[in-house]
């Protein structure tokens, strides 16, 4: 908090300023000319900025990222500003006027919210967070609609407001946490909270979370944004039971049918690599039926098929080659096709994709895709290309 303090001063501005475009491999030159005239612990402070600042653009972007305060675990847990923008949209759509934002952290999804016109109350009991949190609802305009307070969520009234977000603590000292009831607060609260909520609630979660942990009456939601699965939420005051995975930017959304497991089939013309939200929210069946295909393998997230069927929810490739695991008979046919860019996908394999490159040494002009999987329950591969 005193360096966020002094970063806030007159004096800490302008050596943010100064500072914001250092390159990290010149800090040591640059702290050492600044502290002849600027405190050595404002230094510090305006350099250790910076580089959060560098850090969190591909969350928030350049100019918001340049204008914000972050914290080191922030800058690490906070939600991507896309996801929140998203998230937002949601509860506006919801009808929802007020938010108790529940552990939040520098501010990232308070920010969202209240762009969105919603008014907010983040509350979080890290007073570093809690600074940080204040400072850019402040440096971003949105102090009128956001409340910031320092507090354990577990005793705030949350009853003045129409939803209730919370974002749980889900990294420890040794690091992330697996078990729902591990966070803090724990998910069972956090439930607690949510059904109190007159409106709706939602619950950020790991993408991880598994589906019988999902309470009956919320509906689960996973979303990827650029390919990347990012978080699952359980939503309240939405549709009980209902299953969805969301990919940004978008969105697109594709809900569950409760359709059986897909059928096993030899392999096709084409292979199709659902997207990682699709495959957290158990779809694959949704995909399959979608580009009239089947499994690989009973229990291997890729599905093929005879023909092309173009899809949001998976990246299609054309396949070449089916061939039982072998690296010498891989390195054979890449040297007699003179691919050196490969491209090595993997789903239940143990092989290391960055091994597998040493063994095979990939030469040549052309590139080319393998996937590294089980055939029937078979080690194989299968080479090809992206249609498109």
């Amino acid at each position: 908090m005193n360096d966020l303090d002094a970063l806030l001063t007159p004096e800490g501005r302008a050596l943010l300023d100064e500072v914001r475009d250092t390159d990290p491999a010149r800090e040591l030159a640059v702290a050492t000319k600044l502290r002849r005239t600027h405190p050595a612990d404002l230094v510090s402070a305006a350099l250790g900025q910076a580089r959060l600042r560098q850090r969190a653009v591909a969350k928030f972007g350049a100019e918001d990222a340049g204008r914000m305060f972050f914290t080191p675990n922030g800058v690490e847990q906070s939600t991507r500003a896309s996801v929140a923008a998203y998230r937002a949209r949601r509860f506006g759509e919801l009808g929802v006027a007020s938010v108790a934002d529940l552990c939040c952290g520098i501010g990232g999804d308070a920010i969202a919210l209240a762009r969105a016109g919603i008014r907010v109350l983040a509350v979080d009991r890290d007073p570093a967070a809690v600074a940080a949190a204040r400072a850019n609802a402040e440096a971003l305009g949105l102090a009128e609609l956001i409340e910031v307070r320092e507090a354990d969520v577990t005793e705030v009234d949350t009853g003045a407001y129409d939803a209730v977000f919370v974002d749980p603590a889900r990294r420890g000292g040794r690091g992330r946490i697996f078990d729902p009831e591990a966070y803090a607060p724990p998910l069972s609260w956090a439930v607690g909270a949510a059904r109190t909520a007159s409106v709706a609630a939602a619950l950020k979660v790991a993408p991880g979370i598994p589906h019988e942990a999902v309470p009956e009456e919320a509906e689960a939601e996973w979303i990827s944004d650029g390919g990347d699965v990012k978080e699952a939420v359980l939503w309240f005051g939405t549709d009980p039971g209902a299953v969805r995975a969301t990919l940004l930017p978008g969105p697109r959304t594709l809900r569950s049918r409760r359709l059986p497991d897909p059928p096993v089939r030899p392999p096709g013309r084409y292979l199709y690599e659902p997207d990682g939200a699709v495959v957290r929210a158990h779809l694959v069946a949704e995909v399959a039926e979608a580009v009239g295909g089947g499994l690989l393998d009973a229990t291997i997230a890729y599905v093929t098929a005879d023909a092309p069927h173009p899809t949001p929810y998976a990246t299609a490739y054309e396949i070449t080659d089916v061939l039982p695991f072998n690296v010498k008979k891989l390195k054979a046919l890449l040297r007699e096709r003179g691919v050196g860019t490969l491209t090595v996908k993997k789903r239940g394999s143990a092989v290391e994709p960055e091994e597998l490159r040493r063994k095979v040494k990939p030469q040549g002009p052309r590139a080319a895709t393998v996937f590294l999987t089980r055939v029937a329950g078979a080690p194989a591969m299968l080479i090809g290309g992206p249609v498109g």
